[in-house]
């Protein structure tokens, strides 16, 4: 049985579906549901996807119902309209938020925020008005074709035992093969080549997750108004070190939610792992510098490949034990790819606290819902 605690309460799931979670603590997350706002990004290719199908569908079987569903939708002009009327399809408290509407850029440009854009100030966009209408707010990717509507409670459960901060762990094995790669093969092996030369709370907070780089997480409304979200592919990794200086070892929690199906990326170029690495080490590399970590940038890519490739013999011996597919090479290679990506990280981007923001929630509600004026009353 796996029992082992990290620096972090770690809830696992022992039972069967639901088994580990039951009595009073179940009921109490269940209840908390109703005061808890879930926030779901979406991108165009989610348009009618069998993932985001499944995500809304669960999301309906959900009782008592969120307090509210946000959707930050970045979608072009001419398809934001059938995305809500997709959207609108599902018996759900849907409020879309219209991401790179003209009106969204104007807020945010008239109050200096402008610049990159992405998966990041998409969330970040959502929060404020979600932590303004919820006790909680609950975060979860639209790429899960294994989504079940009960890890809304279970995120939710420890935050009814008054942690702040809960985020979701699960296995990526798909078809015999493992996934999870940019985990696995970069923000593991690069965490390991820090721990080994810097004794730093913030690494051991860093590595006593098992799943960081996963996109569901809850907290509560304190919390997520103090998030300073990155704005593209460092949001969980900017997550994590906000909640550390938040809610610390003590206040944070990690809970099992068995094991995910994803959609899959390709690894070359900047829309692939290797792009997306790069944003994952600016962001990991500024906050351990924030908090006192000086890293030795002249040797740490040679020491992350040292450590990647001790754990690709670590995960071929797993796969084999486990009879899965396997290919060393093909992970070195993804290594050397993301060795690139190691480097000091630039300017500060992120974006503010919703508690020092030049702007309230609601301006950006009515900045990313335009057709509001033109249809009153409607719920999205």
């Amino acid at each position: 049985m796996e029992y082992v605690q990290e620096r972090i309460a770690t809830l696992h799931e022992f039972g069967d579906g639901d088994a580990g979670m039951g009595g009073d603590l179940a009921r109490e997350a269940a209840a908390a549901v109703a005061d808890t706002a879930v926030v779901v990004p979406m991108t165009g290719r989610e348009h009618e996807s069998p993932a985001a199908e499944r995500v809304l569908a669960e999301l309906e079987r959900l009782e008592p119902a969120p307090a509210a569903v946000f959707v930050p939708v970045r979608a072009d002009a001419d398809r934001i309209g059938p995305f809500r009327d997709w959207l609108g399809s599902f018996a759900l408290p849907t409020r879309v938020l219209w991401c790179n509407a003209p009106d969204v850029d104007a807020v945010l440009a008239d109050a200096g925020l402008d610049g990159g854009f992405g998966k990041g100030r998409d969330v970040w966009l959502a929060l404020g008005p979600a932590a303004d209408v919820a006790d909680a707010v609950v975060v979860h990717d639209a790429d899960a074709r294994s989504y079940e509507a009960a890890h809304v409670q279970r995120l939710l459960a420890p935050l009814t035992m008054d942690f702040d901060f809960a985020k979701g762990y699960y296995a990526r094995v798909e078809g015999d093969r493992l996934y999870g790669r940019l985990c696995r093969l970069f923000y593991e092996p690069l965490l390991r080549a820090l721990a080994d030369t810097h004794d730093a709370p913030i690494v051991d907070y860093l590595g006593a997750f098992r799943y960081a780089l996963a996109g569901e997480f809850a907290a509560n409304a304190h919390l997520a108004r103090r998030l300073r979200a990155p704005r593209a592919w460092g949001l969980e990794v900017g997550t994590l070190g906000d909640a550390y200086e938040i809610a610390g070892f003590d206040g944070s929690a990690q809970v099992d939610l068995g094991r995910h199906e994803h959609d899959h990326r390709a690894v070359a170029g900047d829309t692939g792992l290797e792009g997306m690495s790069r944003e994952v080490a600016a962001t990991l590399l500024g906050v351990v510098e924030d908090h006192g970590v000086d890293p030795a940038y002249e040797t740490l890519p040679e020491r992350y490949r040292a450590a990647g490739d001790e754990l690709i013999d670590q995960y071929r011996a797993d796969a084999a034990f486990n009879g899965l597919a396997y290919d060393p090479a093909d992970e070195r290679d993804q290594v050397s790819r993301y060795a690139d990506s190691i480097a000091p990280p630039g300017p500060d981007t992120r974006l503010p606290r919703w508690t020092d923001a030049p702007f309230e929630p609601a301006d950006v509600l009515a900045a990313a819902r335009p057709w509001r004026e033109h249809r009153v009353g409607s719920q999205d």
